[in-house]
């Protein structure tokens, strides 16, 4: 996904929802702080997000804008309205978080976890693919190790334990 294409969704979920605020969760978050990814961190066509203010919109934005939709159909990428639960993160990700406004958001904002806390959050996810993801991004200098270990006293210590086992023994 492409920033611009970021930015459409976000027009058509505030459209959709009446909201002005959105959380963006998974690999889209990425697009605030690297506008244009490297296509090794750019495979997906879908952004994961919900209204911060109504997280329950988010079926609303599923149901319109989202996977096999005519949007979709249409411009080749989609929206995946989540929750709030939908990844764990550090308890101050909020103080973190990058935003995107502008003219092509309709003056919407994204309100994208941060580089550290999506690698955390994709780390205790544990997937290969998100293993992968995490990889890149350390390879490719956007995060860096004493980053995600600085953060991870703001996790349960079961979580601490996941992400050092896997940080450890696969990156």
């Amino acid at each position: 996904m492409k920033r611009d294409q970021m930015e459409h969704i976000l027009r058509a979920a505030a459209a959709i929802t009446r909201e002005r605020d959105f959380i963006v969760l998974g690999s889209q978050a990425l697009l605030a702080a690297v506008p244009e990814l490297p296509p090794t961190l750019n495979q997906s066509m879908e952004i994961d997000l919900y209204p911060a203010g109504n997280p329950a919109a988010a079926d609303l934005i599923d149901g319109s804008i989202g996977e096999l939709s005519p949007f979709h159909e249409r411009f080749g990428y989609y929206a995946h309205g989540v929750g709030p639960e939908t990844a764990i993160l550090p308890r101050n990700w909020r103080s973190r978080v990058l935003e995107v406004t502008n003219s092509n958001t309709g003056q919407a904002r994204a309100l994208c976890i941060s580089p550290v806390d999506l690698a955390i959050s994709k780390l205790i996810a544990g997937r290969v693919k998100d293993l992968d993801f995490v990889g890149a991004m350390l390879q490719l200098g956007l995060i860096d190790r004493k980053a995600i270990l600085v953060v991870l006293d703001e996790l349960d210590e079961s979580f601490q334990a996941t992400v050092r086992k896997r940080l450890n023994a696969y990156l």
